[in-house]
């Protein structure tokens, strides 16, 4: 019931959304969904909040990409992991090559706010129907509102790791005359309401939704817990990142799937695993934009050479040797191509019809290591980071090539290992960049030379000196504003490193 409620919400938004003036955040949900007398049940409600997660894996007009391809290009594309098809856009290749300008498209942050702004109305309306239903309890309320407000922290999440200064907006825009002309909020000002979000979403969401797929694909105590770890490691709050971590393995309620033949169907073609904390519900009724993105004659996208070479390597001596996350997983070695998108098991492609893999946000593992690098920089635990990494290691089957045996005791060459084991376990998951730019900017840029690093893989030879030269300019590592929304907005001041 919830799935078909769901796809009936996002085919309302269809009608409306951009029926009007386009305009700075003209995000409007269906007039019927901000209209007072839309509001009367904790049914309307709980179809508002479906509406929320529908937003999640398209545009209702179809006329923007889908949100999950630009959280794929915003972690990957500047990332060093991918390499490019016969069908790359041009912007996608200037952002590649560290070439990025405000006319970029990729950098248009439209289909973010979208989601913020059907959160904004959900947060704004439905405290309303407290005194009109007398079925719905504060607890009840307080769990919806929960929801929308951690789904509304997870997006200001994208966005200030993408951005850093954004607008921040914490009303919904209903009509014309709601649109509001706001200029940008400093990061910190940003993750300081996001972290108000989660607490309040802490404190109210619930445990379970009482279904396996309501669970994965909607926000529980533990999806909030999960936000809260990455959040905190962003912020260099190591303590609560561990603590954060700490509820999710205690609970019980999550594990890794086990490495056997079956690994990859279960986690990646079915979805919604035992691993899974949360994902975005692709299925028949609603497909991705993958396919087209990985499989096609016109592949925008395939893995980069060295991510076989180097990131998992291969035992060229035994053919049953080998990191059950590479060939076949991540890559299909034959082709290059990203094959967690595209496979129904190690060897069999999905027809375009069936291209409904999931987006992962979080997952055990993701836990794992979050906590295995937060430990590492409290310092004093390197051995309890060690063997939490080795859990998500030994399930792998990873090779001995890629143990670096890092000493413990030294915080530099373990955070390296955790890194690189990121890069193993979140292939092409939309990470990669956050990952690399979360650990090189700690301690004032300490680790600048990370960033070298990735540009030496990703970056062609004849542009990597100015690459290397953009990134001394910090401001570089974050988009520019996408140009329209400068030009329609005055109070919006671009990144310094674009004007």
């Amino acid at each position: 019931m919830k799935k078909r409620i769901l796809y009936t919400v996002l085919s309302l938004l269809i009608v409306s959304c951009f029926s009007s003036c386009k305009k700075y955040l003209d995000l409007q949900p269906q007039d019927g969904i901000v209209r007072p007398e839309y509001w009367k049940t904790k049914e309307n409600i709980n179809a508002a909040l479906m509406g929320c997660y529908a937003s999640l894996l398209a545009d209702p007009a179809n006329k923007d990409r889908q949100l999950s391809e630009y959280l794929f290009m915003w972690g990957e594309t500047k990332g060093d992991m991918i390499a490019t098809g016969i069908g790359i856009t041009n912007d996608e290749l200037d952002v590649i090559n560290v070439n990025t300008l405000s006319t970029n498209t990729v950098a248009k942050w439209t289909a973010v706010y979208r989601t913020i702004n059907y959160c904004n109305t959900v947060i704004d309306f439905a405290p309303g129907v407290l005194s009109l239903d007398n079925t719905l309890t504060q607890t009840q309320l307080n769990a919806y509102l929960g929801e929308a407000r951690a789904l509304r922290a997870l997006m200001y999440f994208y966005l200030v790791r993408s951005f850093r200064e954004v607008p921040l907006k914490l009303n919904s825009t209903s009509s014309d005359e709601d649109l509001q002309q706001l200029a940008k909020t400093s990061a910190d000002s940003v993750l300081n309401q996001i972290e108000a979000d989660l607490n309040y979403a802490d404190s109210n969401v619930v445990r379970t939704h009482g279904n396996t797929q309501y669970d994965k694909g909607q926000i529980t105590k533990y999806t909030v817990k999960a936000i809260k770890a990455d959040v905190y490691l962003w912020r260099d709050k190591y303590q609560d990142a561990v603590d954060a971590c700490d509820y999710v393995i205690n609970s019980g309620q999550f594990g890794l799937i086990s490495g056997n033949s079956d690994w990859f169907n279960t986690m990646y073609y079915k979805g919604n695993s035992n691993e899974t904390i949360f994902e975005f519900q692709y299925d028949a009724q609603k497909l991705n934009n993958f396919f087209n993105m990985f499989a096609t004659s016109k592949v925008r996208y395939v893995a980069s050479q060295h991510v076989m070479d180097d990131v998992f390597t291969i035992d060229y001596v035994n053919d049953n040797n080998y990191d059950l996350r590479g060939d076949g997983a991540s890559v299909r070695t034959s082709n290059n191509a990203i094959w967690k998108y595209l496979g129904v098991t190690s060897n069999q492609q999905r027809t375009a019809d069936a291209s409904y893999a999931h987006w992962f946000v979080y997952r055990y593992a993701d836990i794992l290591l979050m906590k295995a690098e937060a430990l590492n920089q409290i310092g004093g635990n390197g051995a309890q980071a060690l063997a939490l990494v080795n859990q998500i290691r030994n399930r792998a089957h990873a090779l001995s090539q890629t143990n670096t045996n890092p000493d413990p005791n030294d915080p530099i060459a373990l955070g390296d290992y955790i890194l690189q084991e990121r890069a193993r376990e979140f292939a092409f998951e939309g990470k990669r960049w956050y990952d690399v730019l979360r650990n090189a900017k700690r301690n004032n840029y300490a680790r600048f030379d990370l960033l070298v690093s990735m540009l030496t893989k990703s970056v062609p030879a004849n542009r990597l000196q100015s690459a290397i030269n953009k990134y001394h300019d910090y401001n570089s590592h974050y988009f520019p504003i996408y140009f329209y929304e400068i030009q329609v907005n005055p109070n919006l001041v671009q990144n310094p490193f674009y004007q």
